[in-house]
């Protein structure tokens, strides 16, 4: 449907009341998302705004005590995993108002904060925090600023926001789980460098006690490493060289795995048979033929979709802390299963 030309006047709400054939009040529902407007009303209502080119102020808006956007926090764009949950939140704002605005923490938590604190200024409505490393201190205070949600951090006693995870510990069970059954026995585990974050430390007691109950506690090894790439690089040639090298190998994200598959490749090794790799997240990579990587799926849009809904059901007044927490399984590939 061609769009009227507005370049000479800003729409107003009248106009799309007058084009409607309905009241301004009528209308005003609408954008507002009010208890009790019929289908039938919203339908015709957003077809005028469409026809006219209609775009609320979000100045405006905010003004009036919503702006329906979404502040998300993420630690990196480069982890394909953070997009699958951008999908899954996506998915469930796509038949609301709410629009989603991004921001990067680099995995700092002043530039977290900062971030945060430039969403509140600019109004947004509420907040979804991927991966944070705050304190539950921090978390509070700005949870009392703007309704929030946060993926990917473990606190099931939090009183003034909600999270969503995976049951990571479970994950890293289910993977020393499956080495250990394939036959491995020098199992390592390549984990991020940090202090704070809740779901490597959930991680690596899950890789922890699969190692003991495999009866391989001797073996139990854990190389905290960096995101950089080079650091990646030399911290897995550090674990796949040497007399007492690692069978196997478990990355606490496909993103690090597959750099690891690539170093592993580098030095004449052949995967499975040599060594063996499994990720975590079930992205998308895992399935291309020359990955094949074996992966701990964690449903990343199913945790986007509920942290979506959760935010929204807050911002509409719910009080009452909710932790979502979603099962773990283990996606077996190539590149951990020995033919």
């Amino acid at each position: 449907m061609a769009k009227q030309d507005t370049s000479s006047a800003r729409v107003t709400i009248k106009d799309v009341a007058s084009d409607a054939g309905v009241s301004v009040a009528a209308v005003s529902k609408v954008l507002r998302d009010a208890y009790g407007v019929s289908e039938n009303l919203r339908t015709k209502v957003r077809a005028s705004m469409e026809k006219l080119g209609y775009r609320p102020l979000a100045a405006a808006r905010g003004m009036r005590g919503q702006t329906y956007t979404l502040g998300v926090v993420l630690p990196d764009l480069r982890n394909p995993f953070f997009a699958d949950i951008m999908v899954g939140m996506n998915n469930a704002l796509e038949r609301t108002q709410y629009r989603v605005m991004m921001g990067l923490s680099q995995s700092d938590e002043a530039l977290e904060m900062t971030v945060v604190e430039s969403m509140v200024d600019r109004q947004m409505d509420g907040i979804i925090l991927v991966g944070s490393t705050e304190s539950r201190t921090n978390l509070d205070y700005i949870a009392s600023k703007k309704p929030m949600v946060a993926i990917g951090h473990h606190d099931p006693d939090a009183k003034h926001f909600d999270t969503v995870n995976n049951f990571d510990q479970q994950g890293g069970l289910l993977a020393v789980k499956h080495l250990a059954a394939a036959g491995y026995k020098r199992i390592a585990m390549l984990s991020m460098m940090t202090g704070t974050s809740t779901i490597i430390s959930e991680r690596e007691m899950g890789y922890r006690r699969g190692m003991m109950e495999a009866g391989l506690g001797k073996n139990i090894s854990i190389v905290p490493c960096s995101q950089v790439m080079r650091d990646v690089q030399l911290a897995t040639r550090r674990m796949l060289l040497g007399p007492n090298r690692a069978d196997a190998i478990f990355c606490w994200t496909d993103f690090i795995a597959l750099e690891v598959i690539s170093v592993a490749t580098e030095l004449g090794l052949r995967i499975p048979e040599d060594v063996a790799i499994v990720g975590y997240d079930n992205t998308m990579y895992c399935d291309f033929a020359q990955n094949s990587l074996s992966s701990i799926d964690q449903s990343g849009e199913l945790l986007g979709l509920q942290a979506a809904r959760l935010v929204v059901e807050r911002i509409k007044g719910r009080v009452e802390a909710e932790h979502f927490v979603v099962p773990p399984r283990l996606v077996a590939r190539r590149s951990s299963t020995r033919l």
